[in-house]
Formats: structure tokens, C-alpha cells, sequence
């Protein structure tokens, strides 16, 4: 049996090398806590995973599934180093029936089978960067201990709501040997493990929403399962088209999409996320959005691109990326949030705060607020993002995916070929490519319209060509010589994103606009241990008014914004400097109070005010660490 063939399948790690910002980005994170972890956090440093006493479950392969490609995107010398002494210590203790890692007797918490799941997936991110050939037989060994051990003990806990996540190394083994009973194993565990779209098929309409009966039974006695749990749904979504490259079922393959719409309607955000803090909890934009949900909803993203070749799920791969990524992290990178909120307007260990589950200290800037999970899981957001910027079909054709600055470097019929992209995307509507080869080619080159960019152009040989169709591919078939340039402008207009109670959020090409808030930020928690500064906590008030209406033309909303570009400085997603800013005229709503250190919910729109107008500056949301992004509008204003 075959299983079908994905439309897009990612280019070798070695393929692709940053530029520009984006570059700078991965510099900054391996600097900041992600490259520095094993270096003082006894989770990382004195992990079981390597022959400590410390925590011996999901830690250390979620820390290496994202330092792994960090490291040798960046052909980065020492983290290299250790990395693969970590890898060598995991590798050479494969206990001798394939288990992985610590086992059960000697730290509990590895009976839950999600860690091997993880451990599987990181190992697959070390052959990709690496090659290593022992990888193919440590996850051969792993995998047949998890068809014997599952007989004997069914998923549960974690494992089972994440069953999907063996897929992946499943369907890569299955590639490379053809064993049947590699999709005889792929069936047990589907039909041990938690089946998710019967769950948004059936479940009672109160706990899919988040529509609890009040704040206190909200906070006391929520009805929360593995089944609301916000980061096993964004992991969720790439379960029915995993599976559908075996059953070939309709209803697998639309899977993705039917959820990714039901997260929309009852939990979206305006960054592309859904809510969770920790459990999935509805439209507010005071609620929180938990830092593991991004990297997760990213990397579903990534995979369902490939398996299903859908463009639109790119448009929201930069949608999340270019804005809730950035804004969960202080500019260093030095410190995270465990929830972001889309109305953020203090970060404070405040009790009674709005999360549906999660602790005081959810949203301060910090080492480990609220639960440790993120700050081990942090680092896959960026380097996977730039490992999936280009792709491949198994036609020969070279697909951009992604927009940031890169160079790919691969083959075709032997011929050698370089794509050089120039750009500040997505500060910048203009994308500059080079293609160099080495003798002629003949291949198709896919450039992704994001469905925003309303008459996108091509310029290459002199000629201009206006893009008709959005959300979709312009694809150049060519006999390639030399070296060829083309220009691709993306227009980027303002647009409204229709929100909750008739308010609006302020979209320009993939990048969402916040009210920058000033900050004080007070340092805390100085007596428990690894807080010292850089990797200190901190809590965030604001010292300007954040509580405004928009004055917006009501013919052609467009208009009210004046945008202005500004110099390019590292780090591009700071308050300090941000690439682009915008005016827009705006009135006090002193009615929008501030309840427990979080805002408000948005009063109805449209605000009747006899506040006099003022001049308000938005900045790229993944430029802000206080901000308003979900804003009331003011009635029949005459801007």
C-alpha cells in the first residue's frame, strides 16, 4: 500500500539560509533564552534526558526540537557542539527495547507516552539537519517498542489526545522501508487515541465556546478537558490530513480546515490564534493565548502545507508568525509570556486574573511564568518557520512559501540552483529574487499571492505583469538561464477585521496594528532561584491612556490611517523603533475600565463621546509588549 503523496514536501534543512532580519532574529533567540537554557535551568542543564536528577519527561526533546534547527541554520559552532553531545548521550542510551529516554520506574511522569512522541519528532529534526545514520535505526527500535508496549498499556494522558504526533515519524519510516506494520500501528493508535473530529462534531455547545454560565463558575468550575485544552487543538489540526495520506477520506483531508474554522468562530484572534489560557475560552480579547499554542499552531501549519499545498494556510502561517510570535517574547528574547492577550494592558501577578485555568502570573515577561512547558518549547517558532520558507514538489517544481529574507540552494536534474530573496517583508511590500544556475533549466517557480494583496505585480525581462488572482499561486515556468531577477509587489492596503461587539482590528498585508502603550516594567520575584537578570521576571504597567475609540471614515475606513516606514533596526520587533508606523485619530472612552489588572471586554460599538480627538500611534502588534489591538468605534464619525 502507498500512502498519497503531499503536494509540497520541505527542502533539507541545509537547503535554506537566512538573510536580513530575519537572520538577525535567529541571532537574537540564540542569545537570548534559547541558546542558553542548558546553560543554568536544571530542567535543560541537569535534565534526566542526559544523565541528570531533573525533570525527565517532555523538557528536554521539546528544547531540542527547536534549538536543533536553530543551531545549524545559523551554522552556529558551539550550540552545534553541545546539541550533538545531548544527542549523542540520548542516542547511545536507547534502553535495549527501543524506549527512549528516562523509563517509568525512575521518573513517573514518563508512563504518559507523549514524550516519546516528541523525542521521535526531535530525533527526524537532527537526521534532517545532520544526516546521522543511526537515526533511522533508533526510531525503527522506538517504534516497534511502541506497537508491543501499547498492547499491553492503551494511550492515555497526553499521548492519547496527541496520538497524531507519531504520524510523523511513522510516515517518514514508512518512506524508507515499506513495513506494513508501520500503518498497522498508525491504526492502533488512531483508534486509541482521542478522536478529534468527532469531539467538534458532538460536543456540548457550552464547552466547545467557552460560553460559561458566569465568572465564578468560570474560574471554579470550568468544564475543561483534554478535549479544551488549547495547545492539543492547535496540535489537533493537522490530525485528519496526517491520516488522510493513509485512508484517503474526504473527511480527513477537510479536517484541518473545518477546524481551524470552528477555532475561528467561537476563539479566534485577530493575530490568526485562537484563545487559551489554558483551555480554550472564546472571543475576548482580554483572554489569553498560551506561547506553546503559537509554536504548535505554526508547526501544524507547516505540515498541513505540505500534505494539502494550500496557500491560504500560509497567509495565516505569517499572519501568527509576523505578530503573536514576536509579542509573547521581550525584544531580547531573553524572557517570555506564557499567555499573550490581544488587549494587553498590564503584566502583573495579579490573583483573580480572567485566565480560564492558568496561575496569577500567566502574563508577566519572565523564565517560567505559570508552568514550565513554553519555556522549553519556545524555541521552535522561528527556526521552523525559516526551515519551511521554500518548498518542493517531486515534479521538480521550487514553491516560495513564506515570505522572508533567504537564500535556497538545491539541485534539479543535477543542475545546481540559488534563489536569493531580498527583502524587509513583511515591513515592505516589495520581494526581490535572484535566480542563478548553473547551465539552462527548465522548472516552474511558485510564488505564493497572499489572498490580501490586491493587484500584486511581477516585474521580470523588462515586463510587468498585474496578478489577477489572490490566494493562490502565480507560477513562472521558464527555461531558466544564467542568472534572472524579478521584482514581486505585494500591495499592502489597510483593511478592517470585523470583531465582537462591532469592534474592528486594523490589518496592513500580514501584519496586525496595536496602540502602542507606554511601559514601566518592575522587576520580581528576585528571591526564587535563575531569575537574576537577563533571564529575570517582570511585571509591565502602563503609563499612557489606552482606552480609546477609533474615528473611522465610514465610507472608506482606509483612509483614516496615515502609515509611515522607518529605518530597519535590530531588533525589528521592539516599540523602540518599529519598521512602520501608523496615525489614526481617536477619542477617549473613559467607560473602558480596567478590571483586574486585564481590560474590559470592548464596549459595544458605535462609542457616543464628547471627548475631544486625538492623535493615536499604532506599531506592528509583534512590535508591543502593552497595546489595544480590538478597538470600539466611534458613532458617525466625519473623519
Amino acid at each position: 500500500m502507498k500512502l498519497k503523496e503531499p503536494i509540497f514536501r520541505p527542502f533539507p534543512l541545509k537547503a535554506i539560509t537566512p538573510q536580513g532580519w530575519l537572520a538577525e532574529q535567529l541571532h537574537i533567540q540564540a542569545d537570548g533564552l534559547s541558546g542558553h537554557l542548558d546553560e543554568f535551568w536544571p530542567d535543560i542543564m541537569d535534565s534526566a534526558w542526559i544523565g541528570g536528577k531533573a525533570e525527565g519527561w517532555e523538557r528536554m526533546p521539546y528544547w531540542l526540537d527547536g534549538v536543533i534547527p536553530l543551531a545549524w541554520l545559523l551554522d552556529h559552532t558551539v550550540l552545534k557542539k553541545r546539541v550533538s553531545g545531548y544527542l549523542d548521550y540520548i542516542i547511545e542510551h536507547q534502553h535495549g527495547d527501543g524506549w527512549l529516554g528516562p523509563r517509568i520506574e525512575d521518573k513517573k511522569e514518563a508512563a504518559d507516552l507523549w514524550s516519546q512522541a516528541l523525542a521521535l519528532k526531535m530525533l527526524l529534526v537532527y537526521y534532517d539537519a545532520t544526516s546521522d545514520e543511526r537515526i533511522p535505526y533508533v526510531v525503527e527500535k522506538s517504534l516497534q517498542m511502541l506497537n508491543r508496549h501499547i498492547d499491553q498499556h492503551p494511550l492515555s494522558g497526553w499521548a492519547k489526545s496527541r496520538w497524531f504526533e507519531f504520524l510523523i515519524s511513522i510516515w517518514w519510516l514508512y518512506e524508507k522501508t515499506n513495513e506494513p506494520w508501520l500503518l498497522e500501528l498508525a491504526k492502533k493508535l488512531q483508534g486509541q487515541g482521542v478522536n478529534w473530529q468527532e469531539f467538534l462534531r458532538l460536543t456540548p455547545q457550552k464547552v466547545r465556546t467557552g460560553d460559561y454560565d458566569d465568572r465564578e463558575a468560570k474560574h471554579l468550575h470550568p468544564p475543561v478537558t483534554q478535549t479544551t485544552h488549547v495547545v492539543n487543538n492547535t496540535m489537533a489540526l493537522k490530525e485528519g490530513p496526517l491520516m488522510w495520506r493513509l485512508t484517503d477520506q474526504s473527511s480527513d483531508q477537510e479536517a484541518a480546515h473545518y477546524m481551524i474554522d470552528f477555532l475561528d468562530r467561537y476563539h479566534g484572534m485577530p493575530t490568526g490564534m485562537c484563545s487559551g489560557d489554558e483551555h480554550l475560552a472564546g472571543l475576548n480579547p482580554s483572554q489569553g493565548t498560551e506561547l506553546c499554542s503559537v509554536v504548535e499552531y505554526m508547526y501544524s501549519l507547516e505540515c498541513l502545507i505540505s500534505i494539502l499545498g494550500d496557500p491560504s494556510l500560509a497567509d495565516r502561517l505569517e499572519l501568527i508568525t509576523f505578530n503573536a510570535l514576536p509579542a509573547t517574547f521581550s525584544p531580547d528574547m531573553w524572557t517570555h509570556q506564557y499567555d499573550q492577550q490581544v488587549n494587553q494592558i498590564e503584566c502583573s501577578d495579579l490573583k483573580d486574573r480572567i485566565w480560564t485555568t492558568n496561575e496569577p502570573d500567566a502574563n508577566i515577561f519572565g523564565l517560567e511564568p505559570n508552568y514550565g512547558c513554553c519555556t522549553a518549547n519556545l524555541s521552535q517558532g522561528w527556526p521552523k518557520f525559516a526551515a519551511h520558507l521554500w518548498m518542493q514538489t517531486d515534479s521538480g517544481a521550487i514553491a516560495a512559501i513564506a515570505y522572508a529574507p533567504s537564500i535556497l540552494k538545491t539541485e534539479i536534474e543535477g543542475v545546481p540552483i540559488q534563489i536569493e530573496l531580498k527583502t524587509d517583508y513583511p515591513f515592505r511590500q516589495d520581494l526581490h529574487f535572484t535566480v542563478k544556475v548553473e547551465k539552462p533549466i527548465r522548472f516552474p517557480l511558485h510564488l505564493r499571492i497572499p489572498t490580501w494583496a490586491k493587484e500584486a505585480t511581477v516585474e521580470m525581462s523588462d515586463e510587468c505583469s498585474t496578478i489577477q488572482k489572490t490566494g493562490d499561486f502565480y507560477v513562472i515556468e521558464k527555461n531558466w538561464e544564467n542568472k534572472t531577477t524579478l521584482l514581486l509587489s505585494l500591495p499592502m492596503k489597510p483593511f478592517l477585521v470585523p470583531r465582537s461587539n462591532k469592534a474592528v482590528s486594523i490589518r496592513r498585508g500580514p501584519l496586525l496594528y496595536a496602540l502602542k502603550v507606554g511601559e514601566d516594567w518592575r522587576q520580581i520575584n528576585m528571591d526564587l532561584p535563575h531569575r537574576e537578570i537577563p533571564h529575570a521576571d517582570w511585571e509591565v504597567y502602563p503609563t499612557t491612556k489606552w482606552n480609546y475609540a477609533l474615528e473611522l471614515n465610514p465610507i472608506n475606513p482606509g483612509k483614516s490611517f496615515v502609515f509611515q516606514e522607518h529605518a530597519m533596526k535590530s531588533p525589528v520587533f521592539s516599540p523602540e523603533h518599529p519598521p512602520v508606523t501608523a496615525t489614526v485619530k481617536g477619542q477617549p472612552v473613559d467607560d473602558w475600565k480596567k478590571i483586574n489588572g486585564s481590560a474590559d471586554a470592548p464596549p459595544a460599538s458605535p462609542i457616543k463621546t464628547d471627548e475631544p480627538s486625538e492623535n493615536l500611534l499604532l506599531i506592528p502588534y509583534g512590535c508591543t509588549n502593552l497595546r489595544i489591538a480590538e478597538f470600539p468605534v466611534v458613532e458617525k464619525s466625519n473623519t
